[in-house]
């Protein structure tokens, strides 16, 4: 199963990210520096739609250059009497920084869609993205390449995002 592999991979990532730290702590930087926790809060209400989304995510900088990270995602959608739906599950995130202004990021998640309608299912993402980079904020644009128009959390396969860690 997908959710078994993202498990898998997020403890490798863990794992790698303990060895780095470890590393990290012999050349004298602090954890707390190369940890940065981010995600996003989302609420949309109106005529008879409502969309509540909770997402928090965890990177850490392996190097300037790369840092990969795990997050969760919760959502509640209701539109009218026509259909409700919780999703809920997990991510693993891998951000390169070839130079300071531009990130590319590839992201796999694996959502579990219960909804009235019409039926229950499994969603796999698989996103690469780039993006302008200032600080720690990221704008930029993502493409799904599993997109498929059936059986998708996901209206389109291009999806802009905001990326925020501190």
């Amino acid at each position: 199963m997908m959710l078994d592999k993202i498990i898998k991979s997020t403890f490798l990532l863990l794992f790698v990210g303990i060895l780095s730290f470890k590393a990290s702590a012999q050349s004298g930087t602090k954890i707390s520096e190369r940890v940065h926790f981010g995600g996003s809060l989302g609420l949309s209400i109106g005529s008879g739609f409502t969309n509540i989304v909770v997402a928090p995510s965890m990177i850490y900088d392996v190097n300037q250059y790369f840092s990969a990270g795990a997050g969760l995602q919760g959502s509640y959608v209701k539109w009218q009497n026509n259909f409700e739906s919780f999703i809920y599950g997990a991510s693993i995130i891998g951000l390169v920084n070839p130079i300071e202004q531009l990130q590319l990021s590839a992201e796999l998640e694996q959502l579990r869609v219960n909804t009235t309608y019409p039926d229950n299912f499994w969603n796999t993402a698989l996103f690469l993205g780039v993006g302008y980079r200032t600080d720690n904020v990221t704008v930029g644009v993502r493409y799904n390449v599993l997109f498929k128009a059936r059986n998708n959390v996901y209206n389109e396969a291009f999806m802009p995002f905001v990326r925020v860690y501190f």
